[in-house]
């Protein structure tokens, strides 16, 4: 397993990709009727965006892209075993998040967001 190295530089880099990528999204939208305060409450935010982008990146990283992908999926087929789906891709998840948290203090907050729906325990 390697560890994420986030230098400042690349951080700038995918906070700037992340940027552009946004504000396509809300380009769109707007473009489409959508009202762009709505447009612009509802479209995540440029460091939700790298978090994402460095979450898929290790993923892809580990080896664990699809499989990660496919858990998701069985998650919202809605079979029987979906839960469970679910709880491991969450878990998987869970831990990159930790590890982005760690590697990049400024993620953090962004982390959280995306962490707040991830259902990590056996309850």
């Amino acid at each position: 397993m390697t560890a994420l190295h986030l230098t400042t530089e690349r951080l700038v880099q995918l906070r700037s990709d992340a940027r552009l990528e946004r504000e396509t999204i809300l380009e769109h939208l707007v473009r489409d009727g959508e009202d762009p305060a709505t447009a612009y409450a509802e479209t995540p935010e440029v460091d939700d965006f790298v978090v994402r982008a460095l979450r898929d990146e290790m993923l892809e990283d580990r080896g664990l892209l699809a499989e990660f992908g496919l858990a998701r999926l069985a998650a919202r087929a809605g079979g029987t075993d979906a839960a469970v789906h679910r709880r491991n891709a969450d878990r998987v998840e869970f831990e990159l998040l930790r590890e982005i948290a760690a590697s990049a203090p400024p993620l953090t907050v962004a982390v959280w967001r995306a962490g707040q729906e991830l259902q990590v325990h056996d309850d």
